[in-house]
């Protein structure tokens, strides 16, 4: 036989067993890498064989020339290592797509998951840098809510500030010119702005240590039933002092386990609230009640709601969404409310109903 047919005929062989081989590379793209490996290894002899074995079956004898074998040998190698260095490249390819993708990861900050990763190794470790990558991105948007809170509470903050020292200056320099008419009078001005920037400092402390966890709370068993109602006993002057009255609808006994001075704040807080924030003539509603293992406490008002878009950010650091004319105070008073309920193990939440709005504090209900 023709020596250059049979070259040709080593040839082809090899590039047939190349093309077989990248599509048994393809079929395991989802597989461990050290198959495809393997796979290379044994395609690249597979097509050196093959050449010599089809042109001994070609020309009907195993008695081929050695200069022709030789050469039939070196040209199969020669192709066989070609494609199984184009078969280990497109492994290598995968890999190099995988890295490249994580180094963006850090220049755009989102990790983008290459197409047809070559081996299941590298599937899972792209799956794994996108999980990363997801949490990473929430993290990122949670710091810049906190930051944005942070720049708010501090602008709100030195809003409030700058009123009460204010007065206490003009105050100071009215005492100090003689101009004073009535001492008692500015005293009781003196008094009242003190008390109001001590209960900022005090929350701004309190709400300190609910956030880096060093707040520290004595819980023992109480009646709720009898915390909630005694607080509300306590606010009948305000609320008679600003034409609400103040109901309490449904008291079950109820027995739970918490601090009663951080529990009284939360009640205080949420009553008072309803309380300022509710027209004259109109009722704030107080419930008590057990329901499948928790302790539910449901303050009501007639405020007239809170505007659905506000819903969520009812408990965020300094929101005003219902204080107008008659806000004051920090902002803090919900945050806190939030914060002390969270450390008792219970939850709070706000949700508007006809007239108006209800918060619902739950905890854990002994047995």
């Amino acid at each position: 036989m023709n020596p250059s047919l049979i070259l040709l005929i080593a040839v082809c062989e090899s590039v047939g067993v190349g093309l077989v081989g990248a599509v048994v590379l393809r079929l395991l793209r989802r597989s461990p890498v050290g198959n495809s490996l393997i796979a290379v290894i044994v395609i690249t002899v597979c097509g050196t064989n093959a050449s010599t074995i089809t042109v001994v079956l070609v020309t009907q004898s195993a008695e081929v020339p050695v200069v022709v074998t030789l050469l039939v040998n070196f040209v199969a190698g020669a192709v066989s290592l070609g494609i199984g260095l184009l078969l280990g490249r497109s492994v290598l390819k995968g890999s190099r797509r995988l890295a490249d993708a994580t180094r963006t990861f850090g220049v755009a900050q989102r990790f983008r998951l290459p197409d047809d990763p070559p081996s299941a190794e590298f599937a899972e470790l792209a799956r794994e840098l996108r999980i990363t990558s997801d949490k990473l991105e929430v993290s990122r948007r949670r710091e810049r809510a906190v930051e944005q809170s942070r720049r708010q509470l501090v602008a709100w903050i030195s809003h409030d500030l700058r009123s009460p020292l204010a007065r206490l200056r003009a105050v100071a320099e009215s005492i100090e010119d003689g101009v004073v008419g009535d001492l008692d009078d500015y005293l009781g001005r003196i008094r009242a702005d003190t008390e109001h920037l001590t209960a900022m400092v005090d929350d701004l402390f309190q709400l300190s240590q609910i956030q880096t966890g060093t707040l520290r709370l004595n819980p023992r068993e109480v009646a709720l039933d009898d915390l909630v109602s005694d607080e509300a006993a306590g606010l009948d002057v305000l609320a008679a002092g600003r034409g609400v009255r103040l109901r309490a609808r449904t008291v079950e006994p109820v027995t739970v386990r918490v601090d009663d001075r951080s529990m009284t704040r939360v009640f205080n807080n949420l009553l008072s609230n309803a309380i300022r924030y509710s027209p004259e003539r109109t009722t704030v509603v107080v419930d008590v009640r057990a329901v499948n293992g928790w302790a539910v406490v449901s303050v009501s008002d007639e405020c007239g709601g809170i505007p659905p878009q506000d819903l969520g950010s009812v408990f965020d650091m300094g929101w005003r969404g219902r204080k107008t004319k008659t806000g004051s105070g920090g902002g803090f008073g919900l945050t806190i409310v939030h914060g002390l309920v969270r450390a008792h193990g219970g939850h709070v939440s706000v949700r508007n109903v006809p007239g108006g709005c209800c918060f619902e504090v739950r905890l854990p209900r002994l047995r």
